[in-house]
């Protein structure tokens, strides 16, 4: 079975975590079959200033406004 890297900015809870690995690994047991413990799930929390896109960093880029 998979095993999943998943990188994040920082700053989720651990509770957010553990919403996305149960959810991601219902989706690999629906799609790949399997069991649930035979899937591994690995996150790596990145800081803003150490992800770029488009060649801007992420810690100069205004967060979207909630709502």
């Amino acid at each position: 079975m998979p095993t999943l890297h998943v990188e994040l900015f920082e700053g989720r809870t651990p509770e957010t975590k553990a919403a996305l690995a149960d959810a991601l690994t219902r989706a690999c047991v629906s799609v790949l079959g399997g069991t649930p413990d035979a899937v591994d799930i690995i996150f790596r929390d990145v800081a803003r200033h150490d992800w770029a896109t488009g060649g801007v960093l992420w810690s100069t880029k205004t967060p979207p406004t909630p709502g």
